[in-house]
């Protein structure tokens, strides 16, 4: 049933579990599902549910938090750009704005995470952005704005302590894809990250049909949006 796979899918997303344990929950209850298709599941709805989910935020306005982490894709460390508002009134509930998974940390990577960044329904041209000492931000910046993809009055501070609402905000991706012990591919990695990402959103309350902490209202939502609830 698709009460069952949401479920399922949810739960992977949000908890840091690996889908052989998550296997083992659902056997507890009479459920039983093979790891395998759990994983074509999270592959085939994660990221619907992150589109999806998308047209509900509220519109972050306060100054952008941009840090890069570590992903292992196919063996190798890769690089997942991500940006939090900087105006959440709780801690460790910055709203997030944007994630992109890339091969290389330098100017053009930052530049296609900024515009992709901008280009969201809930985002606009942010006063100011805040980023570590990375060499490739001030250049990607300054470019943005000669070409008019960015406020040019938007202030750029950079320093190696300002940033740690962002790299509070990485611990709870780290601590959910840990048990995944990396990814296969980048096109795993994207799909699975859209939905655990998506799923940050929702706990942090970005939703306005759904307080952060209310687990009820947020399944409610997830299954709202794909239509099982009337």
């Amino acid at each position: 049933p698709a009460e069952v796979i949401l479920w399922a899918v949810r739960w992977s997303l949000q908890f840091p579990i690996s889908h052989r344990d998550l296997e083992r929950m659902l056997a507890d209850r009479g459920v039983a599902v093979d790891h395998v298709t759990l994983y074509r599941w999270v592959q085939r709805f994660a990221p619907a549910l992150e589109k999806r989910l998308r047209r509900h935020l509220r519109p972050c306005r306060g100054p952008w938090h941009v840090d890069e982490t570590y992903v292992r894709v196919g063996g190798e460390w890769r690089y997942l750009y991500r940006a939090v508002d900087g105006s959440g009134l709780v801690p460790g509930l910055n709203p997030g704005i944007d994630f992109r998974l890339s091969a290389t940390r330098d100017k053009r990577a930052a530049k296609r995470f900024f515009r992709q960044a901008l280009g969201r329904a809930h985002t606009r041209s942010p006063r100011e952005i805040v980023t570590d000492r990375l060499k490739s931000y001030p250049g990607a910046l300054r470019e943005m704005k000669r070409a008019g993809e960015l406020w040019r009055f938007t202030r750029h501070r950079r320093g190696r302590w300002l940033n740690n609402r962002v790299e509070q905000d990485h611990r709870r991706i780290k601590r959910r894809t840990r048990p995944m012990l990396g990814f296969k591919g980048f096109r795993t990695a994207r799909r699975t990250l859209a939905g655990v990402e998506a799923l940050a959103m929702l706990a942090k309350g970005q939703v306005r049909a759904a307080p952060a902490n209310d687990l009820p209202a947020q399944r409610t939502f997830v299954h709202q949006v794909f239509g099982l609830v009337a």
